[in-house]
């Protein structure tokens, strides 16, 4: 029983003296925790001026700790609450803690009324969060990361050194030997490792932490005693201070790497703004020349003169000839260009270039097809004006003729009609003669009144055609109008004085009557179709000179036929007189000599008419050989650009087609075979001198113009300089993105197949078959769909509506090489400040070559952000502007 009563006892003794052993480390722990913590937090915020005194008291309000944050997050958190009260306090800390856990940190067991009590162990399970989180989560060596990362790395770094064995962050660390080797191995020259003793921890620890604050810039986090009197010292407080060295020495490997990658950006960006300076001048002088030229091709001064026109023509011909192909060289020219600058662009990661305003790609292209556009509106115009011209001339002649016959005719009539002594004298039959010879003359005024309303006709033609003398044609026709009128008032006065002397007259000669009936009509159908045939004949076709024959034959056959038969008749008419022992007529105006006189006239202008056709026609048929010649030629050289549009078009859509250096050979072959093809291309050009020369306007043998032809072979020339220069950049991308032949090959083949209507680009739905088929996770509704708008964004940013194959090997191959990025080289910045958001010039003249130090220093705008000096520079703003998301 006694002996069961001491086992006890001696059992509580152990156990109480266990709970003190923990207590009293637990107590050693939290004191070197609180040590450590708050030099870790004062090494952050000594950035902005603030000091941490007491870790429990200090953060109860929340204001440091939102600072502390955002210093080492480098991001913005809530702002703070400015009240005193408790609330206050509460709200800033939660606020804090909610920041914490957006960062992935699970905050177990803290609540921010532990903080604002000032609960210390809380608090400093609340930092010891953030360290992992901030200094300790990112440490990566050899595929182990935070804790583990860390212990590794200081395993690598001591493995050299005797004495030194880290298998933890507590014990082996209580002699200051691993310290010590770890500063040895990056900074030889500030301690004498081997005259370091391992029974002398307090000595090795003090040199340790003193090194460390003078010359690494690492505050003192730890005390030599405290570590030296704990058997186990506090784990966490070990981790903070070590992953202080990992920094600081990470930190000064990379300055050098930071120099050389800011001096490449930097060559690249100079580069890029030459370029970006050669095309906007390249792009004022044409868009210059382009609006310079516009207004003489948007002149629409009309000439009077046929000669006149014909000289603006040849005008227009050599400048086609001329003038335009060098402009057009300069827009082959400045389209390459702008294309290779977005090539290098994209291959060093820097955003798509857009050119000032107006001068895009596309307002280039705009402004040459509006060029385009009033070349061939100019050239109707001249040919219209041509026409218009040789048509006024035929029809003023044509209301000359008609306005002199109704002249002649008209001319005296007046007076023979107002004449009263013939009737007052008039015998019975002459008075009925003489009311005949009124009929007759009523007859004849109105087919003379159909003839003046043909020639309003031809008037009003003139005038719509806005013939130059329009206004004197008018004159002239309104006096003959009136002389009409006239005649038809003193006509309906002579015939009722006529009327009233019938009734005393009875005799009447039947057969001169007939006579003067016959004559009459053949003599006015003599003179409505002389009128007709009287002028110049033209046609515009063999077709339509060949109707014109026919027709007339047509009218010989007929109608001359029909009237020869009245002709005969009238000089039957003409012998039974005689035969009657007269050789007058009062009833007629027109003698039987005036009848054959006018008929033999007449049959003259028929063999007149007939050769003037026949003539009209070998002139078509001259023509004809004209068009035909042309026709040869444009339709050879129109065949031979379509045939070498489809084999370019096949070659660059080919994917086993050789290397890139033999498809840019084959292409500039086909460049070598269009200059040799172009005496073909020249050979049409003459031949359509000849055309302009003879004023033809159509040719039914060929559906290509001049014009179709010129702008296919400048189309040709261009696609075939465009082919080249994109080969050169899939040659360039291959090389600069490290891409095999095979590589390319299959990129093509993808390409291609999604390329559906063979456009050599791929439009949204062929380039979002082509991510689903690349294994893209997009939504599921194509029109609605945030993701698949972010690729495209990044494919397309001038939003041309298509990707080209250069933007597609680029996004390819975009995320497997290692690219610049506008992140990276701010990064390279703050590791040449010392984690400073500025930098100074002596700085970056020390660091980079002379030319990049400059380029840096006139280009970086003042810091004026929190604790800046007069001259230091805001590095952050010109790493943005360098990738485009500000401006220089």
């Amino acid at each position: 029983m006694a002996d069961d009563e001491f086992v006890g006892q001696q059992t509580n003794q152990d156990q109480s003296e266990d709970i003190n052993d923990k207590l009293l480390l637990d107590l050693a722990w939290e004191r070197q925790q609180k040590k450590t913590f708050a030099a870790w937090c004062n090494s952050h915020l000594r950035k902005c001026g603030a000091h941490l005194n007491e870790i429990d008291k200090d953060f109860r309000d929340g204001l440091l700790l939102l600072k502390l944050l955002e210093l080492i997050s480098g991001e913005k958190v809530a702002p703070a609450e400015k009240g005193k009260m408790r609330i206050h306090k509460i709200t800033n800390v939660k606020k804090a803690l909610e920041f914490i856990s957006q960062k992935g940190v699970r905050l177990v067991g803290i609540g921010p009324e532990e903080i604002v009590d000032g609960n210390l162990k809380m608090t400093l399970g609340m930092i010891w969060t953030i360290i992992l989180r901030f200094a300790i989560q990112d440490i990566t060596v050899e595929e182990l990361s935070a804790k583990d990362g860390l212990l590794l790395w200081c395993q690598r770094k001591t493995a050299p050194y005797k004495n030194v064995q880290v298998h933890n962050f507590h014990t082996s660390f209580k002699d200051g030997l691993a310290f010590c080797a770890l500063i040895h191995r990056h900074r030889p020259d500030l301690l004498d490792y081997d005259s370091l003793k391992k029974s002398d921890d307090i000595h090795n620890l003090n040199l340790a932490f003193e090194i460390a604050e003078t010359y690494l810039d690492i505050p003192k986090m730890l005390d030599a005693e405290d570590i030296h009197s704990t058997v186990k010292p506090d784990e966490r407080a070990i981790m903070t201070y070590v992953s202080s060295y990992y920094h600081a020495f990470a930190s000064n490997q990379q300055a050098e790497t930071a120099a050389k990658r800011i001096g490449k950006v930097l060559t690249v960006n100079q580069e890029n703004e030459k370029m970006m300076e050669d095309y906007e001048q390249m792009a004022s002088n044409l868009l210059e020349w382009i609006q310079h030229t516009l207004p003489w091709l948007n002149e629409r001064t009309s000439e009077k003169t046929l000669s006149d026109t014909k000289d603006h023509l040849e005008e227009f011909r050599q400048y086609s000839v001329s003038t335009k192909p060098p402009k057009a060289e300069e827009k082959g020219k400045l389209e390459s260009h702008f294309h290779t600058l977005q090539t290098k662009l994209r291959l060093s990661n820097r955003p798509a270039y857009v050119p000032s305003e107006g001068k895009l790609v596309s307002d280039i292209t705009a402004a040459w097809k509006a060029l385009e556009a009033a070349e061939k509106s100019y050239q109707e115009f001249l040919e219209k004006e041509l026409d218009r011209l040789r048509r006024l001339e035929l029809l003023a002649q044509k209301f000359e003729h008609k306005a002199n016959a109704l002249e002649q005719l008209f001319s005296g009539k007046e007076a023979q009609l107002s004449y009263n002594d013939d009737i007052a004298e008039a015998s019975l039959a002459d008075i009925y003669a003489l009311h005949k010879i009124h009929e007759t003359f009523e007859t004849d005024l109105e087919a003379q009144s159909n003839r003046v309303s043909k020639l309003g006709d031809i008037s009003n033609e003139l005038e719509n055609l806005e013939y130059h003398n329009t206004q004197a044609i008018k004159d002239r026709l309104e006096s003959i109008r009136e002389t009409c009128v006239n005649l038809k008032e003193l006509s309906d006065d002579r015939r009722k004085r006529i009327d009233e002397a019938v009734a005393r007259q009875e005799c009447l000669d039947k057969l001169r009557l007939e006579f003067a009936k016959f004559a009459s009509a053949l003599n006015n159908w003599i003179e409505n179709s002389a009128d007709d045939l009287h002028g110049d004949f033209s046609c515009s076709s063999i077709e339509e000179a060949r109707t014109c024959k026919s027709k007339f034959e047509e009218f010989k056959s007929n109608e001359l036929v029909e009237k020869s038969q009245e002709h005969e008749k009238i000089c039957s008419f003409v012998e039974e007189i005689g035969q009657h022992g007269s050789t007058e007529n009062p009833y007629s105006a027109l003698s039987p000599e005036d009848v054959e006189q006018k008929w033999k006239n007449f049959m003259d202008l028929i063999e007149q008419h007939t050769a003037a056709i026949e003539s009209e026609l070998e002139r078509q048929i001259e023509h004809e050989k004209f068009r035909t010649v042309f026709a040869e030629k444009a339709n050879k050289a129109g065949e031979y650009i379509e045939a070498k549009s489809a084999q370019l078009a096949d070659l660059s859509m080919s994917v086993g087609a050789g290397t890139m250096e033999e498809q840019l050979d084959s292409i500039k072959a086909f460049l070598a075979d269009g200059v040799a093809s172009q005496a073909d291309y020249d050979e049409a050009e003459v031949a359509h001198q000849d055309i302009q020369a003879a004023l033809i306007f159509t040719n039914p043998h060929t559906t290509y113009t001049i014009e179709a032809l010129r702008s296919s072979w400048s189309q040709l020339i261009g696609s075939i300089n465009r082919a080249i220069n994109e080969t050169e950049n899939q040659i360039l991308i291959r090389d600069s993105k490290g891409l095999s032949e095979e590589q390319l090959k299959e990129y093509r083949s993808s390409f291609n197949h999604f390329d559906r209507d063979n456009s050599g680009m791929l439009d949204k739905n062929e380039y979002r078959s082509c991510l689903l088929s690349l294994g893209y996770n997009l939504g599921s509704d194509p029109n609605n769909d945030p993701r698949f708008d972010d690729l495209w964004t990044k494919v397309d940013p001038n939003e041309t509506g298509h990707v080209t194959f250069e933007l597609f090997v680029d996004f390819m191959t975009r995320e497997t090489v290692d690219q610049d990025t506008s992140e990276q080289v701010l990064a390279s910045f703050k590791i040449l400040a010392g984690d400073k958001p500025y930098i100074t010039a002596d700085l970056l003249k020390k660091e980079l070559p002379p030319d990049q130090a400059e380029y840096c220093i006139s280009r970086m705008a003042p810091y004026e952000g929190p604790g800046a000096v007069e001259g230091v520079l805001d590095y952050r703003s010109f790493s943005s502007a360098l990738y485009g998301q500000s401006e220089l």
